[in-house]
């Protein structure tokens, strides 16, 4: 931040323009001491106002728009060498200017916790550190790839040292990890390294048992489950060439790499790629922008592409490679539909599910039952009076858990004790509505007492290494029930899973979010494809009381790609996207009234910019109250923007965030910019 006091007794040698961590949306800029070698790319400390940050210089210049004499000199330079390759600033710094977040803010939650101070840029070995670079690899038995898989390899690594993206697009058990494994050994063979992003941190031990069975190049692992010093470590490791394989979630993306030759994004279809607070990124699209940058391949992988991604894989954006049949000698599964609305016993288990339970138990098989409901029940209500069990803070119920029993929200953590009678009428006649995880464990272990049940939430997992333990349970092949929520549906291999249920998938068929049967659609078959990934058949039952709908019958009967088709029609028609490009303006105040009003304002302001700038390819839809008004006891409104041009709506952006951000309005309330926005709530 320029200082207001004359620095010209100090010889420099020139000017650094320096990203601060600051909620504004600038850069700013400092004198550089004289002898003092600085460059692009690495930290220093600064003062800013009464403070001393740590800042990332992004550019040497030779001129301010401040007078010499107020520029503040830089204290201290933390870096001898570029910390983040200029290759890569320049995507951060588009990033942020895309995503429009304030840019020092958003390089510095790019950063390594470690790195985000004044630590030195040093790897420190620990005994706790997952990454291992002395590695004995046991899978010496590497499967031969069926015609489809060796054509996905061959154009993969027919692209080795150039620019391209693929869309592997590949039915679930077809073996897209295969093709993962072998195109990596081909950049391993380069002397180069390969980034893996998966879309959580429950697949990461999974993928690096696999990966670690395979090669003995050192692996570094990111994710936010690691400490400060095991993310400094994979980070630098990376950085410096040491670790061979990067696998991380969303933020691994902008690990830097030595000799970088292969990006893959596993899942890509997933909605935790994009970021949904604070710098709201995409990793997904930001992928294909850095493989551009570096001249690499990049694989997005998918059984249920998102739409986006079909739509450039049409247009030719994306090259299309498709598997469409598993590997080995597993087979598709077969699909029911079961009417809850004529049957319906244990709770929310159809007659026909615990039939078919019983049977593939008694054949020696698994069972996997899906319910996206963590807890005993949604709602806990009173028979006399009608009372439910709102959230204090959120437009929201209360979900009952047994385990220990509470009532938590879901949105906002509050937790509150179980009644033991109505709070309005002092009755004692309450009882639960609806099904969650933790009933349908119970009933499951009523009904088969003799068969283990296990359940895979966030709330059984917490405890480390609980995850590991259920997943290993479940691959000793044994029979056992499964219960588990969208944790289970996201890339889980488990063989021994011969019938699947779905208990109710109706919510996506009527969601308000103009992406809901999208979302449906995938997770019914990502869930559906754990079933029968080996030698023995697997059956699919879908529970709805809704049997007859269209996306549904599309579904089952056509397949995810038939559907996709139709609701690509559909957004086509509507001028959404991929056909067209959305911003959200989000604001949000412990008052009711202040985000209208802040979103009343900003909306003059765009469409005094709409007029200025003859803009007339934008619609302006608010202030809306969001989809859930209230959450944590703040009130949220919504500004949609909306254009067929994703230029236009940059072009608007930028200035409009500029005039706000200088708004003493915006002091008032909590306001953020969401672009290409997938959570509408």
């Amino acid at each position: 931040m320029p200082a207001r006091t004359p620095q010209q007794s100090h010889p420099v040698s020139g000017i650094a323009r320096v990203a601060v961590p600051s909620p504004l949306r600038r850069l700013f800029d400092y004198l550089i001491p004289a002898n003092t070698h600085v460059q692009p790319g690495i930290r220093v400390r600064v003062p800013f106002g009464s403070r001393e940050l740590t800042g990332i210089i992004v550019a040497i210049v030779d001129q301010s728009d401040i007078e010499t004499s107020q520029l503040r000199p830089i204290t201290e330079v933390l870096d001898h060498d570029e910390l983040i390759p200029s290759h890569l600033l320049d995507l951060w710094l588009w990033a942020a200017n895309y995503y429009q977040h304030p840019v020092g803010d958003a390089l510095h939650s790019l950063l390594p916790a470690g790195l985000r101070k004044k630590s030195a840029a040093s790897i420190r070995s620990h005994h706790s550190d997952p990454s291992q670079p002395e590695i004995t690899p046991t899978d010496t038995d590497i499967p031969t790839p069926n015609n489809q898989q060796d054509e996905a390899i061959r154009a993969v690594n027919d692209s080795s040292g150039q620019f391209n993206s693929f869309l592997l697009d590949g039915v679930t058990g077809s073996g897209k990890t295969e093709v993962y494994l072998q195109c990596i050994d081909h950049i391993l063979k380069q002397d180069k390294q390969a980034v893996m992003l998966v879309p959580e941190i429950s697949l990461t031990p999974q993928t690096i048992e696999r990966f670690r069975q395979r090669f003995s190049a050192a692996i570094a692992i990111l994710h936010s489950g690691l400490t400060p010093r095991q993310r400094l470590n994979a980070w630098l490791e990376a950085a410096s060439g040491v670790a061979r394989i990067i696998i991380g979630t969303r933020s691994a993306l902008f690990t830097p790499m030595a000799q970088p030759g292969l990006i893959i994004i596993d899942e890509e279809h997933d909605a935790s790629f994009k970021q949904q607070d604070g710098f709201r990124y995409s990793a997904r699209d930001l992928a294909v922008l850095r493989a551009r940058h570096e001249s690499i391949p990049v694989i997005l992988g998918s059984a249920t592409p998102s739409l986006e991604s079909l739509y450039n894989a049409n247009t030719g954006r994306y090259r299309h490679i498709q598997l469409t049949q598993r590997a080995g000698t597993a087979s598709m599964p077969t699909f029911q539909l079961v009417d809850t609305r004529r049957q319906l016993s244990e709770p929310g288990l159809s007659s026909d599910l615990l039939l078919a339970t019983a049977r593939h138990l008694k054949q020696g098989g698994q069972v996997l039952i899906f319910i996206n409901r963590r807890g005993f029940a949604p709602v806990l209500h009173c028979e006399d009076c009608g009372w439910t069990s709102e959230c204090p803070s959120c437009d929201a119920r209360l979900t009952v858990h047994r385990k220990p029993p509470h009532l938590c929200c879901h949105h906002c953590e509050t937790r509150q004790p179980v009644p033991d009678h109505c709070p309005d009428c002092q009755g004692k006649s309450l009882g639960t509505g609806g099904t969650g995880t933790e009933q349908c464990e119970s009933a499951l272990a009523t009904a088969f007492p003799d068969t283990p049940v296990l359940r895979l939430d966030r709330d059984a997992t917490r405890r480390k290494g609980e995850l590991e333990r259920i997943l290993k349970q479940i691959n000793n092949g044994e029979p056992c029930i499964l219960v588990g929520t969208q944790m289970i549906a996201k890339g889980h291999h488990l063989p021994g899973v011969t019938l699947v249920g779905v208990l109710d998938a109706d919510n996506g068929l009527f969601s308000a979010d103009f992406r809901g049967q999208e979302f449906m659609a995938q997770m019914l078959i990502q869930v559906a494809g754990r079933a029968g990934r080996a030698s023995q058949p697997g059956e699919v039952l879908i529970q709805t009381s809704n049997p007859e709908h269209q996306s549904l019958q599309t579904l089952i009967h056509d397949g995810y790609h038939a559907l996709a088709r139709t609701l690509l029609n559909e957004r086509e028609a509507a001028a959404m996207p991929p056909y067209g490009y959305l911003v959200i303006i989000r604001a949000e105040a412990v008052s009711m009234a202040a985000p209208q009003r802040y979103l009343t304002l900003a909306r003059q302001v765009i469409n005094s910019q709409i007029h200025s700038q003859q803009l007339n390819d934008i619609e302006v839809h608010g202030p809306l109250p969001a989809p859930m008004e209230r959450r944590a006891n703040r009130y949220r409104q919504h500004l949609i923007l909306k254009s067929s041009s994703r230029s236009v709506l940059q072009s608007l952006l930028t200035p409009v965030c500029q005039i706000l951000e200088g708004r003493s309005e915006s002091r008032r309330v909590r306001w953020s910019v969401d672009v290409d926005p997938l959570d509408m709530l």
